[in-house]
């Protein structure tokens, strides 16, 4: 029996245990914010048409047949989107209108519905679904207004939007909690230009009305200061009176004090003048020996040592000079001598050719008559030689006469030299500043004054080819002669002959 009894209580329990997992299955609970959209069965509701095929449950429970009915929830929740619609007004204008439009799926069991047969399993593209709907009716509405209208009433232009919207929003079982306009841009600047004539405006009155509030100021604060500085003038007449008044007194009862104070003064300006002076005479001896003194030390030892340094240069400068002059003198000697040697070989040469056709002229006059017709036939050919060698001398004189005239400058350099040496002949003492230097520069003008003989025959030769050779004496036929020379002068023979 008690064994009945056990298994009847088990049973049961399993029964009741059985009955709350299967009524916990088929119980369904609709959330204050969302819809239970039951199908699989037939149903009818109120307001709905007959044969719809699903039951809408909100805020209760309902059972539901597992494996029979299907249990799906659609959000009651609210939603929003963004409004960002690019838009062309009645006069043209683009604009940019901002706005947010907040919406939910309709309490009743119709926007249940028809939501449910769009959104159900596409709630996530509510929103976009929606943007879409208000951006066509915004564009159209934003068209048929214009820039002014649109600032000025704006509630105007979102109560068209919401009921252009609203016919398409039941539809789709959406109602709209609040649409907002949030802001109009204006990419082309004309609100901005449109508020420029008030903004000008209420400028205007501000800086006229802030001139006149700064004239009024001003003049209170002038005239305030007028009040104040009135005041004073008369608190320092007043004071000024009472304070003579004072002094006065005072004055009366010091007068024999300032006079003691006087001639105690005037003691110590004097014994404070001696020290003064004295301490004036002390510096001035302490400035002789720091300052004058060595300065006059050292300016001396400087003078002294230019002075010696000078001394040491004119030195040093006669000496190059003396030496320069004896060389000079020296090279004049040896150039004087060996050309008085030249001269004597060439004498004695000439002597001895001399002597030699002597003899020969008295051999050969001892010869045959025959052999002087060969003599007379060979001193003809030699003339002859003679004028072709003048002639041939002249024609190098007209075309190379700078060659011509150096030659002649050659054979007769000794003699320039000793010409430019000359230039010296009397100087007894010569100072040059520069050194060497100095000398090489003095020596070439000295040699350049003896050579001035270049130029002199330059120019003789020049006339010579201006006049031609025309065979007169004092005329250029074999040499040259200076401009103006009497017929008697010397002439010096282009060939080197004289």
């Amino acid at each position: 029996m008690p064994m009945i009894v056990g298994v009847v209580a088990g049973a049961v329990v399993l029964a009741l245990v059985f009955i709350v997992v299967v009524f916990k299955l088929m119980w369904r609970v609709a959330e204050p914010n969302e819809a239970l959209i039951i199908s699989g069965s037939k149903h009818r509701m109120e307001g709905l048409e007959e044969g719809m095929g699903f039951r809408i449950v909100t805020g209760r429970g309902t059972l539901v047949m597992p494996g029979v009915q299907a249990v799906r929830k659609l959000s009651l929740d609210l939603n929003e989107t963004e409004l960002s619609v690019d838009c062309v007004t009645h006069q043209g204008i683009p604009l940019k209108v901002r706005g947010v439009v907040i919406f939910k799926v309709g309490d009743d069991f119709v926007s249940i519905a028809n939501a449910g047969r769009r959104f159900l399993d596409q709630q996530k593209l509510m929103s976009e679904r929606v943007h879409n709907v208000f951006a066509g009716h915004l564009r159209s509405i934003v068209g048929g207004l214009t820039v002014e209208d649109m600032i000025r009433d704006r509630e105007k232009l979102t109560g068209q939007t919401r009921a252009a919207c609203g016919t398409e929003m039941e539809k789709l079982g959406l109602i709209v909690d609040s649409l907002q306009i949030h802001e109009i841009e204006d990419p082309t600047g004309y609100i901005k230009n449109l508020a420029m004539p008030h903004a000008a405006a209420v400028q205007r009155d501000a800086r006229i009305a802030q001139a006149e509030a700064n004239r009024l100021a001003t003049e209170a604060e002038q005239q305030a200061s007028a009040r104040m500085a009135e005041a004073t003038r008369d608190s320092e007449i007043l004071q000024a009176g009472y304070q003579a008044e004072r002094d006065n007194a005072a004055a009366k009862s010091r007068q024999a004090g300032p006079l003691a104070d006087a001639g105690a003064r005037q003691e110590v300006v004097v014994q404070e003048t001696r020290v003064a002076e004295l301490e004036a005479h002390r510096r001035e001896q302490q400035l002789q020996a720091d300052v004058r003194k060595p300065a006059d030390a050292k300016a001396y030892e400087k003078r002294t040592l230019a002075e010696a340094e000078r001394d040491v240069r004119i030195s040093a400068a006669q000496a190059k000079a003396r030496e320069t002059e004896l060389a000079a003198a020296a090279e004049a000697t040896r150039v004087k001598t060996a050309a008085g040697a030249e001269a004597e070989a060439t004498k004695a040469r000439g002597a001895a050719a001399a002597t030699a056709t002597r003899a020969t002229g008295e051999a050969e006059a001892a010869a045959a008559q025959a052999k002087g017709l060969a003599i007379a036939e060979s001193t003809r050919a030699k003339g002859l030689a003679e004028a072709e060698a003048i002639a041939a001398r002249a024609a190098a004189l007209a075309e190379n006469q700078e060659a011509v005239v150096a030659q002649q400058l050659a054979e007769n350099w000794p003699e320039i030299v000793k010409a430019g040496a000359g230039a010296f002949g009397n100087v007894e003492h010569m100072v040059l500043l520069n050194g060497a230097e100095g000398m090489s520069d003095m020596f070439t003008k000295a040699l350049t004054m003896g050579g001035t003989g270049l130029g002199l025959a330059r120019q003789l030769l020049a006339s010579m080819n201006a006049n031609g050779h025309v065979g007169k004496e004092g005329s250029p036929v074999n040499g040259f002669t200076s401009p103006g020379a009497s017929p008697g002068a010397q002439k010096v023979a282009v060939d080197g002959e004289s």
